[in-house]
């Protein structure tokens, strides 16, 4: 007998420890015959019950034995007493013996003999009368045949039951065959009777039923051990559970399978339907005979019976089947015991679910939305661009078209008018098109006690669900109302734009064809949305104030026009950063001695305050070149100003970041009687030349550190010789660094060198081009650029003379430069240079040093040069009274429009230049200028 479980199917599981230990108990456990064979178990009742049939079965084959051997036997006899029969009557001789004087004598001995040999009881032969003339017992012949002979006489056989006395063999059933003996002529002329008892044929029973016996006994052994292995392999299926815990465990699983409120479909390898529970009936609609069909047979939709029907995986995959949404799982059953090819699908209702989920996906999309937004717009600080952010941001997410109207002033970078009844277009937005609305630029009316004028005069949004029966919609735009409905517009919300009480615009989004119309609870979504675009657009408006001011300012501390000069032809360009104002500058600065400086240089640092830095140096290189500085020594002053200024700034109590941490800049002299180039540069690239044959190069200037970084390092200058025609082009590293474009330096150099390249191009030209190929689209730092052809001055317009240290020189010097005046056309104002020619080189006579020589040129003025190799230079004072000299530099002063003194590495050079038509001043006889420096009562 089985033991008593201590587990029930419906229990919850006790400690997972005492689950192992129970188990291997089972599994260790060898149970023997009587408790494999009880039956209180499946495999004992099981085989209690194949006893039965094995022992019905051996009843039912012995009865159908017996029976089948008696046919059988009766059936042998009949066809051994027909052949016996047969062979007697058609054997040679028995014919004529019936005609014989007696038959009896030569027939018996025959027949007794062919009796034994055919293994039959009696052959009888008959007459014609039905008297016997033969038999086994010899006292029945004679008397008359037993049996039927009236077929036989006339030519058949008769088979039948034996009669009459007893055989010899004994009592028993008998079967007997009657053949007609025929004569030559085919008449009948006697009878054959042979027979045979059932019995002597009888004896398959005695050989067959130990057969049966035994096959008996082997079932019953193989039953027994079939019944002992099932019951052995039910208790590992089964873990040890009895009929009656099987049978609770069903009726749980039944009760669970059915009960629970989640569908379970079983089917099996051809997608036949094995199980189905009351749910998955419910949630499919499944047909009462649902079992056993085709899952594809059912009346679902294709795409679930596909789902259904195939063998793969599926993990909440959510599928409409009717007016609900299903999740459906599927999972193999195989490994849980299940048939092969047989899936578990589970079926769950997730309608509710999915409602919830909707709702909570679109607040989700909205919050991606307004993050979206808050990344995007207020980006650039451009006013106009930041609205066409929020139309971009929000087509298609949450409208169809989105257009946004701002006042003038906004647009302008000014403070905004407060409410007013028109706004101007700024933007059109439209995921198929305008739809019909008012294009950018239109002036949009907002009419009193329109929605327009309602949302503008209010704070909150105003909503029309349905434009076609909005009456102040129609009256706001009548020109455009019936185009825009047409084009399937249907629904709008008006959100204005609000920063610190001010009005900046409207914002208007439209839905339009299929999409569903505004509810009251996308309204406030609106005026998030608007909220943090009005925010970004108030900034931008701010910095579109404070840039224009950056750039005013910048523009008016840059160079309005180059001056009037003959040495270069000049072009440049000038682009601020569209982040803020930085402090790039050029300049082109006339000299003296018809010499021209070119200047390039970048303040680090963007807003006004590097801008008002830039003015600031702007303004100490043009003092330096007044003094006639060489490049190196103007940088160095250059470098110790900027120093200066970032201490003062490093001191100051209130620095708000914007300290100047340096400055570059490039500074070269021009020369045209020589055409050569000095320049020095400070930390800042040099410049390229582009030659008359159209090639550029880069000539290499000696590398100097930033100004202001006190290095305490002296400035170095290169010279060039330039070819009549070339251009020297300079420029800020914003135009070759840009952080998109070009991040390499020799990236940017080879860029601009392409675009340099070509011939026959004039400096306005070649400035379009490079910024035509080198502009990037947002600039992220200024960009200066100066381009300027080179001339040279006429080997005829000048003229030059070596003058010996002697007062007598001076005399064929003069007149040697009046001639030349007078071939130049200017006599007269000979007498005027003669007299200043005269002084200065006097002066570097008496004061000087070797070398001494004088330069005339002419060029936009008389320009006059007296070189020595002495660095004194004179100083224009008034003399006193008691001086006897001391006077002549203020006549050179007085009839010279400019003079002054400029020092090289021989010595210095005093020049003055004249107007071509007269001097400065006219101060007439030169004894009355004389006299003028005495007042009365000297005299």
């Amino acid at each position: 007998m089985e033991a008593k479980r201590t587990t029930r199917p419906n229990q919850r599981s006790r400690d997972r420890s005492d689950q192992r230990e129970n188990d291997g108990s089972r599994r260790g456990s060898r149970p023997g015959p009587r408790s494999l064979l009880s039956l209180r178990t499946t495999a004992g009742q099981t085989f209690l019950l194949h006893v039965v049939i094995v022992l019905l079965l051996v009843a039912a084959a012995v009865t159908a034995l017996v029976v089948q051997a008696g046919e059988d036997s009766e059936r042998e006899a009949e066809r051994v007493s027909v052949a016996a029969a047969a062979s007697f009557a058609n054997a040679p001789g028995t014919a004529e013996a019936l005609n014989a004087r007696d038959p009896t004598a030569v027939l018996q001995p025959r027949a007794a003999a062919a009796s034994d040999r055919a293994g039959v009881d009696f052959i009888v032969v008959i007459d014609t009368e039905g008297v016997r003339l033969t038999y086994p017992d010899p006292k029945q012949i004679g008397k008359k045949f037993v049996g039927t002979i009236e077929p036989a006489l006339e030519g058949r056989t008769v088979v039948e039951r034996a009669g009459g006395p007893l055989l010899p063999t004994g009592a028993g059933t008998a079967v007997q065959a009657v053949v007609p003996v025929t004569g030559a002529d085919g008449s009948v002329v006697g009878l054959v009777s042979a027979g045979i008892t059932v019995e002597n044929v009888g004896d398959m029973v005695e050989w067959q039923l130990p057969i049966i016996l035994a096959t008996g006994a082997v079932a019953l052994v193989l039953s027994t051990a079939g019944a002992a292995l099932v019951s052995s392999r039910l208790r590992r299926q089964t873990h040890g559970m009895g009929p009656a815990e099987m049978t609770r465990m069903y009726e749980h699983h039944d009760a669970v399978l059915h009960a629970v409120r989640e569908g379970v479909l079983i089917t099996g390898a051809e997608g036949r339907v094995l199980l189905a529970n009351d749910e998955a009936r419910r949630l499919l609609d499944l047909p009462a005979d649902a079992e056993r069909r085709r899952v594809t047979d059912l009346g679902l939709n294709d795409e679930m019976a596909r789902l259904l029907a195939s063998d793969e995986p599926v993990t909440d995959a959510v599928r409409p089947t009717g007016d609900r949404l299903l999740a459906v799982n599927k999972r193999s059953a195989v490994p849980h015991g299940g048939q092969a090819g047989s899936v578990v699908t589970t079926l769950r209702d997730t309608t509710e679910l999915a409602n919830v989920t909707g709702r909570a996906e679109v607040a989700r999309e909205r919050l991606k939305l307004l993050y979206d937004a808050g990344v995007r717009m207020g980006t650039t600080l451009d006013v106009t661009r930041t609205a066409q952010e929020l139309a971009e941001v929000s087509v298609p997410r949450f409208a169809d078209a989105v257009t946004v109207e701002l006042s003038d002033p906004v647009l302008r970078g000014e403070e905004p008018s407060g409410a007013g009844t028109g706004l101007r277009r700024t933007v059109l937005h439209g995921r198929e098109g305008d739809y019909g609305l008012s294009p950018v630029g239109e002036l949009i009316r907002l009419p009193p006690g329109g929605p327009g004028a309602a949302a503008a005069a209010g704070d909150r949004a105003v909503l029309e669900a349905d434009l076609r029966t909005s009456d102040g919609w129609w009256a706001q735009d009548p020109g455009r109302r019936r185009l825009v409905l047409e084009r399937g517009v249907h629904s709008l919300v008006m959100v204005p734009m609000r920063t610190r009480e001010a009005l900046l615009g409207v914002a208007h989004f439209w839905r339009a064809g299929a999409s569903a119309p505004f509810e009251e609870e996308d309204t406030s979504f609106a005026e998030e949305l608007t909220a943090r675009a009005a925010v970004a657009i108030d900034n931008a408006r701010r910095y579109t104030r404070e840039h224009a001011m950056a750039v005013a300012l910048q523009r008016s501390l840059l160079p309005r026009g180059t001056p009037e000069q003959n040495a270069l032809e000049a072009a440049y360009r000038y682009l601020p950063a569209r982040a803020g104002v930085g402090g790039d500058w050029f300049d082109v600065i006339p000299l003296s001695g018809a010499r021209v400086a070119l200047v390039v240089g970048d303040v680090v640092g963007h807003g006004l305050h590097a801008a008002a830095t830039m003015g600031r140096l702007r303004t100490a290189v043009h003092n330096f070149s007044a003094l006639d500085m060489p490049p190196d020594e103007l940088l160095g002053h250059l470098d110790e100003l900027v120093a200066h200024i970032d201490t003062s700034e490093a001191a100051a109590e209130e620095q708000d970041g914007q300290e100047i941490t340096g400055a570059t800049c490039l500074y070269a002299i021009y020369d045209p009687v020589s055409g050569r180039v000095t320049a020095a540069t400070a930390g800042h690239p040099g410049p390229a030349v582009v030659h008359p044959a159209g090639n550029v190069t880069f000539p290499r200037l000696p590398v100097s550190p930033p100004l202001g970084l006190s290095a305490a390092l002296p400035f170095e200058t290169e010279e060039l010789t330039l070819p009549e025609g070339s251009k020297l082009v300079l420029y800020t590293d914003g135009l070759i660094r840009d952080r998109n474009r070009y991040r390499d330096l020799d990236i940017g150099l080879e860029a601009l060198r392409a675009a340099l390249t070509g011939t026959d191009r004039t400096p306005e030209a070649t400035c379009a081009a490079v910024i035509d190929a080198m502009l990037p689209a947002q600039p992220s730092d200024d960009i200066a650029l100066l381009v300027a052809r080179t001339h040279r001055l006429a080997p005829s317009d000048f003229a030059e003379w070596d003058v010996a240290r002697d007062p007598a020189a001076v005399a064929p010097v003069r007149a040697a430069c009046a001639r030349q005046l007078a071939d130049w056309g200017l006599a007269d104002i000979s007498f005027t240079t003669e007299l200043i020619l005269s002084e200065l080189i006097t002066n570097a006579i008496r004061y000087g040093g070797d070398p001494i020589t004088v330069r005339l040129m002419r060029d936009r003025n008389l320009i006059c040069e007296v070189s020595d190799g002495s660095s004194t230079s004179p100083r224009l004072r008034r003399a006193r009274t008691t001086d006897e000299g001391g006077r002549g530099l203020f006549l050179v002063a007085q009839y010279a429009e400019r003079w002054g003194t400029r020092y090289t590495l021989a010595g210095k050079v005093i020049w003055t230049e004249q107007s071509l038509h007269g001097g400065a001043a006219e101060p007439g006889d030169p004894a009355d200028v004389l006299l003028d420096q005495w007042d009365d009562e000297t005299l």
